[in-house]
């Protein structure tokens, strides 16, 4: 039986996170090299869904960022369109190599205002750089795509982890910067933690009062 320590919270928010885009575009090996500094040439598509976390500390609060790595073949998206709801944060990746995978984001980005939050931080994420040599997809017309679409943007390499920490940390710290911009009172949420698998609301729920740090589920 395991103790009771095993399921204290070690986190002040849960903030999740999906990762989305075509697939063979390094989604799960950016997740890995992320959440356990590795990278698996070998490396299979994901079928359906898995998740891993990492906790980062902003303003002196731990953030347990809760990543989802969601499969890009098409006939897992009735699947996958179920785990946008509650994120709060997603990652568009595309192959720099692969000028499709790029070519589809804006499929991607329409996935997400379809199925996801209004207030969703979403971060366009140009991977495998150390192909350099191979590019297809230039940064600068990257770039203006994501400027045009007010998406945070970072080219990576989970090979090298060129840029890895910084992409997920830019969308976490963009998440909890919201949260302040929403004028939440970030110290409510010091005493007790939302169940394991929820995320914590970006607004409080109306004319709530001892109940008013209820989570959504994600």
């Amino acid at each position: 039986m395991a103790d009771m320590e095993d399921y204290a919270y070690d986190y002040d928010y849960l903030l999740k996170i999906v990762l989305i885009g075509d697939s063979g575009v390094g989604k799960s090996n950016l997740l890995s090299r992320f959440t356990r500094n590795g990278f698996n040439l070998d490396s299979k598509s994901t079928i359906g869904v898995e998740f891993a976390t990492k906790t980062l500390e902003v303003d002196g609060k731990k953030l347990k960022a809760q990543i989802w790595d969601t499969a890009g073949q098409e006939r897992y998206r009735a699947i996958t369109s179920a785990y946008y709801r509650g994120a709060m944060g997603a990652l568009i990746v595309y192959d720099i190599t692969k000028p499709e995978t790029y070519e589809n984001v804006s499929k991607w980005l329409k996935e997400l205002k379809d199925h996801a939050d209004d207030n969703l931080v979403v971060e366009l994420v140009g991977n495998k750089s150390d192909l350099e040599h191979l590019r297809g997809v230039p940064t600068e017309e990257a770039k203006h795509f994501a400027a045009e679409n007010q998406l945070l943007f970072t080219e990576t390499s989970a090979l090298n982890a060129d840029n890895v920490d910084l992409s997920f940390e830019q969308v976490a710290k963009a998440i909890y910067n919201m949260v302040k911009k929403n004028q939440l009172d970030l110290s409510d949420y010091s005493g007790a933690k939302p169940p394991t698998g929820q995320t914590i609301s970006l607004t409080p729920t109306p004319g709530a009062e001892s109940n008013k740090h209820k989570s959504n589920c994600c």
